[in-house]
């Protein structure tokens, strides 16, 4: 989250607060990124000008980001330059329609994240090893880099379910069908960039466009990846993904086999608008609309982040609580945090991204943590195997903005690294989720 805040500002961002840029040569003053020096103490915030006009005139920034510089294309006319997207409406959607929406073809293609009851009936008939992948956003590549890891190290299991929640829902698809995939784990956390995830340009719904996520979903997940999601889901196993329903305000997890196996142009737009929608980061990212079906008429339901209704999902909370009866049915519990479990200090500048970005950062590692111990406590109780692995990242072990591919490789690789070893995970989370703080600070 910092790094998408960092690398926002340092494009020119603070244009949001501004009612409207009328003029070409129209610069920003934009604070460069926190440093820090040898001994420790903070060096001072610069400011520079960055034209957005003398950006747009660089090839390869215009395709990046051609909405951000249409009004500087020759022959734009004022009007064209000065028109704003229009608010985006909905047909009205009731509690009555929610309760009655179905997927059109695909009868238990989600459940509610806080049904015991649904989420046992979708579970595997035998147990078998879980692998859950959290939240983490360019992080990711830790997780990624650790698969391709315990892959070489001969040692990775088959799992019989594997969940995903944001960054985590992407690199789930992969983690499922197995080692075979990891070319592709390599490839989607080593060679994009923040271009292929957003462009700096507001939306009525969001701060950025993700139409670049869109496209590079389009184009990993293809039908041959959505056949073998489906070939796993009918030998028993299970592919789940979490998103937030903004409309019941409620968890949402999608049976992500059982849509692969329709097998339509239909499921695969499904598949993909879900992996989307899991990643949707509210505000900064623009919340994705669900085609559904209630009593016959097409309709939409909102959906955004997982990571709204958990960091990482590994049952229905009531599942988690310490006064549980019901059994998690797995015979081991790996889980991948995604993200750093420490806080960190930055110094937050007065202007909405880094107020909104640092806020959520705040919530998002918070809760990442209590999600961890949670449960470790339920496999605990369960006498299920517990393991946790996660990026050991220091303060100074920052990308450059968000989605750093040299940055990412590089913690793309620590995964690898990592993965090979003979212990790869840890069994007790104590030392991992004391933060920075040492014990009784």
């Amino acid at each position: 989250m910092e790094e998408l805040i960092a690398h926002l500002e340092a494009q020119g961002y603070s244009h949001l607060e501004e009612a409207e840029i009328k003029e070409e040569d129209v610069r920003f003053t934009l604070p460069s990124d926190l440093a820090v020096a040898q001994d420790g103490a903070p060096k001072q915030r610069v400011s520079k000008k960055r034209s957005l006009a003398a950006q747009c005139r660089k090839p390869a920034f215009a395709a990046n980001n051609p909405k951000s510089c249409a009004r500087f294309a020759k022959g734009s006319a004022p009007a064209e330059q000065a028109k704003q997207p229009e608010q985006p409406t909905r047909p009205d959607f009731t509690a009555d329609d929610q309760a009655a929406a179905t997927i059109p073809g695909v009868p238990d293609a989600r459940f509610w994240a806080d049904s015991e009851k649904d989420f046992l009936a979708v579970l595997p008939p035998t147990p078998g090893p879980w692998l859950v992948l959290s939240t983490g956003g360019g992080d990711g590549a830790f997780g990624a880099g650790l698969l391709n890891g315990w892959s070489e190290s001969g040692k990775r299991p088959e799992f019989s379910v594997v969940t995903g929640v944001s960054t985590g829902a992407l690199m789930a698809p992969y983690a499922f069908v197995g080692s075979s995939q990891d070319s592709g784990l390599r490839r989607a956390y080593t060679e994009y960039n923040a271009g292929d995830i957003f462009e700096d340009v507001k939306t009525p719904e969001s701060l950025v466009d993700t139409w670049p996520l869109k496209r590079l979903i389009a184009k990993e997940v293809t039908p041959e990846l959505l056949a073998k999601v489906a070939e796993g889901y009918k030998a028993g196993r299970r592919l789940l993904v979490a998103t937030t329903n903004l409309d019941a305000q409620r968890g949402v997890v999608w049976n992500m086999g059982a849509i692969a196996a329709k097998g339509d142009e239909a499921s695969l737009k499904l598949f993909r608008d879900i992996l989307a929608a899991s990643t949707a980061i509210p505000g900064l990212f623009p919340p994705v609309m669900i085609d559904v079906e209630v009593n016959g008429k097409k309709t939409q339901e909102m959906h955004a982040d997982g990571g709204l209704s958990a960091q990482l999902f590994v049952a229905p909370e009531s599942m988690l609580n310490t006064s549980s009866t019901t059994k998690i049915p797995a015979s081991a519990l790996y889980l991948i945090a995604n993200n750093r479990l420490s806080p960190e200090f930055q110094m937050t500048d007065r202007s909405l991204i880094f107020v909104l970005g640092h806020s959520i950062a705040v919530g998002v590692q918070s809760m990442l943590r209590m999600n961890i111990d949670r449960a470790y406590g339920a496999a605990k109780r369960d006498g299920i195997p517990f393991y946790l692995s996660y990026p050991a990242l220091g303060a100074d072990q920052q990308g450059k903005g968000a989605f750093d591919t040299e940055f990412m490789k590089g913690l793309f690789e620590n995964g690898v690294i990592r993965g090979k070893t003979g212990e790869p995970f840890v069994r007790e989370v104590g030392e991992a989720l004391r933060g920075s703080l040492s014990a009784g600070k």
